[in-house]
């Protein structure tokens, strides 16, 4: 680590990044910084935003780690590789593992929603815009828990309000829900007697039909509402 200039022996301040911003940045390697940004970026991470973050002067050195990171992932039998997108890098899952990703995927989103929660998500699929009050009419219970899990989970957003008293919230689906259920358009939804084997293969633990949701007695309801 590089002394103080002022002879005191100890360690001279980092050296303030090249982009102009206040806080200084640490020395670290060149190889280990544009591997942290490769995994930290959800978009391709070009090499001039490398160098607007260590410096002109390291030009060079980031342009070869970032060869060498390329070469070293596609060498070595890992599930990772680093790909060029759109003039940029990215670290990404291998192709061959998507098999192993997708199962992963579809255990937790099982786990994660219970069927009162699939029986809302199916309400507002096939009656959106729909507000929490006439979810609750249907269903016999408070939606809200429900609605906020689905809303954390981009399935359903927020369209507009009611020009009622109150103004209630209308609830639709998202383009996420489209892609976790394998459609192409809302116009794509199958009838709801179909609906309810995607439910029974969403959460196959619980087999209620999703034609009863609207008839349940508020005790069963409420029984599962509190799930997510």
């Amino acid at each position: 680590m590089p002394e103080s200039p002022d002879g005191s022996g100890l360690p001279a301040d980092p050296v303030a990044p090249a982009d102009g911003s206040e806080e200084p940045l640490p020395e670290a390697p060149v190889r280990a910084i544009v591997e942290a940004l490769l995994f930290a970026s959800e978009e391709p991470v070009m090499l001039e935003e490398v160098i607007s973050l260590i410096g002109e002067d390291r030009r060079d050195e980031a342009a070869a780690a970032l060869a060498a990171l390329e070469g070293e992932y596609a060498g070595a039998e890992r599930g990772l590789l680093v790909q060029r997108l759109a003039g940029g890098y990215r670290i990404t899952t291998d192709p061959r593992m998507a098999p192993f990703v997708r199962e992963m995927v579809r255990g937790r989103n099982r786990r994660r929603l219970s069927r009162p929660a699939l029986e809302t998500l199916a309400l507002i699929a096939y009656k959106q815009p729909i507000t929490g009050p006439e979810i609750q009419e249907i269903r016999g219970v408070s939606p809200s828990g429900i609605l906020s899990t689905l809303l954390d989970h981009r399935l359903i957003r927020i369209l507009g309000r009611k020009k009622v008293v109150g103004k209630p919230f209308l609830y639709g689906t998202t383009q996420d829900f489209l892609i976790r259920f394998g459609l192409n358009t809302l116009e794509d939804l199958p009838a709801v007697e179909e609906f309810d084997a995607l439910i029974a293969a969403e959460n196959p633990a619980e087999d209620p039909p999703l034609a009863s949701a609207g008839t349940a007695d508020g005790g069963e309801a409420a029984a599962g509402e509190g799930e997510s």
